[in-house]
């Protein structure tokens, strides 16, 4: 029969020592002299034997018993309990161990600067603190002060990603036979949120036309010009727009390698009659290897195209980068299907998002839905030139 708090306090010593037993293996050992003392019993590679767990009331029932089943999974992964608790860790079980053996099975089809990136987070901030801890010592305390510490550097977003990876890697680690518990799991409600993200200006649908004939009259550098209006179309970062070279460019489709994309993963772009019209008209200037090269034949500046808007009157109104807040508000006020405009954007963070991102997911759908977009812009120019002719009325007397 299960001890009792009350049956702990009031054991009374006998002349020899005895045992109160609470099942599983744990007793309460009391001497003759008064004193108790929790004891495990346990078999390990056929021998018996005995832990001692600590002396009572300092150790209560209740902790006893948590010691009594943290030693008991012990022996479920094949550990002596005892030499547990000197701190011995069987080969292949330290955190860092395992860490590396869930490295080297994840990485396959990541680039090797994804790769390099996510293990050098870890050798940074993971394994100074519980790299060479058993996995199975390893409490959520732990974890969390390692968080801490990246957080007091301010380096909020690597927390989260830190945290994200330490969880896979518990995953692993009971996936492999080697943990029962993930320690990450419930941490989210103690973590720093992000800072809130400074939103880059857009006009929106109301001032879509107007910025759609600002960029066709705009007299600067044609490449510019067409540099602007295909990131509108495609929806794009600048980095990869600007960066963007010819072999990249398959007939209907544009295949971003992995190392230029954000995320490091490689992205499929389905190319509009619009967008095709757009490089056709940049393929004719010649210029270089970018298919938006500069007079020099050098990929455009980082602030060609925003200086470009803030010449035609758009200062505080609209960026570049917000092209693509543009584009996700229309298509979701449209209700496209929300995945195809997430996978458009290229959205998540390491494997957040996409745990098995398949860069032609959806890629039917997206592909109608970019030709809706590229549409979309045009009709807003026509409306508004029809409105225009309206409002100017029937030609004079004298001109007719």
């Amino acid at each position: 029969m299960a001890l009792s708090d009350a049956a702990c306090r009031g054991a009374k010593p006998n002349p020899k020592p005895h045992r109160l037993g609470d099942g599983n293996g744990l007793f309460l050992l009391v001497q003759p002299s008064g004193s108790k003392a929790w004891q495990y019993f346990y078999r390990f590679q056929g021998r018996q034997k005995i832990l001692s767990i600590g002396r009572y009331p300092a150790i209560s029932l209740s902790d006893a018993r948590d010691l009594r089943d943290k030693a008991t999974r012990e022996l479920a992964f094949g550990r002596d309990p005892k030499e547990a608790r000197l701190g011995v860790v069987p080969s292949g079980s330290t955190f860092q161990e395992i860490a590396t053996a869930h490295v080297e099975a994840w990485k396959v089809g990541k680039s090797e600067s994804h790769v390099a990136r996510v293990w050098s987070r870890l050798e940074r901030d993971a394994f100074p603190e519980i790299g060479n801890k058993d996995i199975l010592a390893i409490t959520s305390a732990d974890v969390l002060a390692m968080i801490r510490k990246v957080e007091a550097r301010g380096a909020i977003d690597v927390s989260k990603r830190l945290k994200q990876k330490v969880g896979e890697i518990f995953a692993f680690a009971i996936a492999e036979g080697k943990a029962t518990v993930d320690p990450t799991q419930g941490l989210h409600k103690a973590l720093k949120p992000r800072p809130k993200v400074k939103r880059h200006a857009m006009v929106g649908s109301a001032g879509l036309t107007e910025l759609l004939l600002a960029i066709d009259g705009y007299d600067g550098d044609a490449i510019t010009r067409l540099a602007l209006k295909f990131t509108l179309l495609t929806g794009v970062r600048t980095s990869e727009s600007r960066f963007m070279t010819w072999p990249e460019v398959e007939g209907k489709l544009w295949r971003i390698p992995a190392e230029r994309m954000k995320m490091h993963r490689e992205h499929l772009v389905p190319l509009s009659r619009q967008a095709r019209s757009v490089l056709d008209e940049a393929r004719a200037m010649g210029r270089g290897q970018y298919v938006f090269s500069n007079s020099r034949g050098e990929t455009l500046s980082a602030n060609t195209m925003i200086f470009a808007l803030y010449r035609m009157g758009f200062h505080s109104r609209q960026t570049v980068h917000g092209f693509r807040r543009l584009f996700s508000t229309i298509l979701n006020e449209q209700g496209f299907n929300r995945d195809w405009i997430e996978l458009q954007l290229a959205h998540g963070e390491d494997d957040d998002i996409r745990a098995a991102y398949n860069a032609a997911q959806h890629l039917p759908g997206r592909t109608r839905m970019m030709q809706w977009w590229a549409d979309r812009l045009d009709a807003g120019k026509v409306d508004q030139s029809r409105s225009r002719k309206r409002a100017s009325g029937p030609p004079p007397p004298s001109a007719l």
